[in-house]
């Protein structure tokens, strides 16, 4: 029986992708264990997966409550001092597998390719959105200023990207001292050396939210999104549910599991559903972030499965995370998206040019600005037009044996060599 180790690192939208994954591959008789932060160890084993624990809750509890993540440009600094500094843990918790024929993991999983480098385990690097590929022909909009990057020449492009990348100045020394305590040569950029694996790269996200480019991975395969939520596991509460029936269509709003810090986009969206006078949900794993005495028509929940939730929403509201994003596309409801940092600025982009929804910056994101968006996507035909275009692409998923074929062959090299 093949052992396959997954390896995710970050909130539940990076996670949950992994458990979508590792219940079809254990459907199809492979041994699978997760490797990734405690915090996810109930939802992991609900799944019937084996799990190892990486680190301390309060690990991964200061990194995401440190103010600095969810700011543009610092947010990919926290991350990946975090990433560098889980690499050791992360080493040990693999090593103690014993045999692995196959690791599934991210680029901030670095301890994966180093196991790779170290004792030859093939490795398939998952990218969970389109704004890790930093193409020259579809440059992702990481940060506003680069609208103007887009208009430039692919030559230019190229020079540029070819400069010193922030990543390996966040994470490369740190790592480059693990790899030499561990007898692998360092690579000498992150970047252009270990951002994808030459075993294989999967890509979790469908050809019509981002078209493959011509500097994309040739060993790459796409697919669609896994849409995994727990809600097998997890149905509505009572609660939820007789809110939900008892009056028209919620607006659903929430800033995403790990944030932490969201008191001012609870507050923000208390004071735009009275402008707008509609019933809310507000979805947050720390409910003391939102207002206290609410009226009667939001109601707060600490969590609900959004492929379940959102089937009952007029619109949805939130950071605009890959996972969260693509669990609106695939209930068809018009989307407004707070981008604060990461990919979040690109999916923004990307559902725009949907014509699925909107997006706002944080500076944007004001009690009157929502209410009118909010307007727009309630009663503007086209964002519902758009939004049912992309529940029904999303409908024709593709052969899933396909995928899971591509991943056993992956786990074949290892036998071969």
């Amino acid at each position: 029986m093949p052992h396959i180790l997954l390896l995710p690192f970050g909130s539940a939208g990076d996670v949950f992708p992994f458990i979508w994954l590792g219940r079809h591959l254990m459907a199809r008789g492979h041994r699978v264990t997760m490797i990734t932060a405690c915090l996810f160890e109930e939802q992991t084993r609900k799944a019937g997966l084996n799990f190892i624990p990486l680190g301390e809750k309060d690990e991964f509890e200061a990194m995401i409550r440190d103010p600095r993540i969810w700011k543009l440009g610092h947010g990919t600094k926290v991350v990946f001092d975090f990433a560098a500094k889980s690499v050791e843990p992360y080493l040990a918790a693999i090593e103690s597998c014993g045999k692995v024929d196959l690791m599934l993991a991210p680029v901030t999983a670095f301890a994966g390719r180093l196991a790779r480098e170290k004792h030859g385990v093939p490795l398939i690097t998952v990218h969970l959105q389109p704004a890790v590929f930093l193409s020259a022909h579809e440059t992702p909009l990481l940060h506003p200023a680069m609208r103007v990057l887009r208009a430039m020449p692919v030559w230019f492009k190229r020079a540029l990207f070819s400069l010193p990348n922030p990543v390996d100045l966040f994470a490369l020394p740190k790592l480059r001292r693990i790899c030499e305590a561990n007898g692998v040569k360092p690579p000498k950029s992150l970047w252009r050396e270990w951002w994808d694996s030459p075993d294989g790269v999967l890509a979790l996200f469908p050809e019509w939210f981002a078209k493959p480019q011509p500097d994309w991975p040739t060993n790459l395969l796409q697919w669609t999104f896994p849409l995994e939520d727990l809600a097998t596991e997890q149905p509505l509460q009572p609660e939820l549910q007789a809110f939900l029936a008892a009056g028209e269509r919620p607006v659903v709003f929430t800033p995403g599991s790990a944030n932490v810090q969201a008191s001012r986009f609870f507050a923000v969206a208390a004071q735009a559903v009275a402008q707008v006078g509609c019933r809310a949900v507000f979805v947050t794993r720390e409910p003391k972030q939102v207002p206290p005495n609410l009226p009667t028509s939001i109601l707060t929940v600490d969590y609900a499965p959004f492929s379940t939730l959102l089937k009952h929403a007029s619109a949805f509201v939130h950071h605009g995370g890959i996972g969260t994003m693509s669990q609106g596309f695939a209930a068809g409801v018009p989307q407004l998206i707070m981008a604060m940092a990461h990919d979040q600025p690109d999916n923004a982009d990307r559902l725009e040019r949907l014509g699925a929804g909107t997006g706002l910056s944080v500076r944007q994101f004001t009690p009157v600005r929502v209410a009118h968006e909010l307007k727009r996507l309630l009663s503007d035909k086209t964002f519902s037009e758009g939004a049912t275009q992309c529940a029904e692409r999303i409908s024709t998923a593709p052969d899933r044996d396909v995928l899971m074929r591509w991943i056993e062959d992956r786990a074949l090299l290892r036998q071969r060599g």
